[in-house]
C-alpha cells in the first residue's frame, strides 16, 4: 500500500503535464500525469506535495488545494503497489524558474487538448472533475492488466 501526492499546475488555461518517457521500469511509461510522488516517513500531504513538486519541478507552491482523495487498486506491479492511496491536488500560485526533470519532460498543455494525449482511463475522469472545480471528492477506480473495469465516486459507481 502506498501513499502519494499528483498536482495540475494551472497557468490559465495551461496545465503542467508530464510525459513520462524517461524513467527506467516505469509504471507510467508514455503516459501523460501531473506531478507528485510517494510520502516520504512522517509526511503530511500537503509536505510530500510541497517537496515532489519543488523537486519535479524547481517551483514553488503558493497557492493550491486539496481537491479529492483517489484510490487505486491494481494488478500491476509489486504487492505493495496493489493499493495507492493519492491524494489529488490543483494549484494556482507558484514561483520559480521551470527546471528539467529526470522523470519526465514538462509542458503546458491547454486543458482543451489534454484528453487528445495518451492518459490512464481514471485520470480523464478526475481531470474532468479538476476542471469542473467539483468540490472534495473520494474516487475509487480499479485496474486489471491495466484496464479501468471500475470507477466509483463518491460511494456510487460511474463505470
Amino acid at each position: 500500500m502506498g501513499m502519494t501526492t499528483l498536482c495540475y499546475i494551472e497557468n490559465g488555461d495551461k496545465w503542467l503535464m508530464m510525459h513520462r518517457v524517461i524513467k527506467k521500469n516505469d509504471i507510467n511509461k508514455d503516459k501523460w500525469i501531473g506531478v507528485g510522488g510517494h510520502f516520504e516517513h512522517g509526511e503530511s500531504p500537503e509536505e510530500c506535495l510541497l517537496r515532489e513538486t519543488k523537486e519535479e519541478t524547481g517551483l514553488t507552491l503558493t497557492s493550491y488545494r486539496f481537491a479529492g482523495i483517489v484510490t487505486f487498486l491494481s494488478d500491476l506491479g509489486t504487492p505493495q503497489e496493489a493499493i495507492e492511496y493519492m491524494c489529488l491536488y490543483d494549484a494556482d500560485g507558484y514561483e520559480g524558474e521551470i527546471k528539467t526533470c529526470d522523470e519526465g519532460i514538462l509542458e503546458w498543455v491547454d486543458k482543451k487538448d489534454v484528453f487528445g494525449l495518451e492518459l490512464w482511463e481514471g485520470d480523464k475522469i478526475f481531470l474532468d472533475l479538476l476542471m469542473q472545480k467539483v468540490p472534495f471528492f473520494s474516487l475509487k477506480l480499479e485496474y486489471v492488466k491495466g484496464e479501468l473495469i471500475e470507477a466509483v465516486l463518491d460511494g456510487e459507481r460511474i463505470r
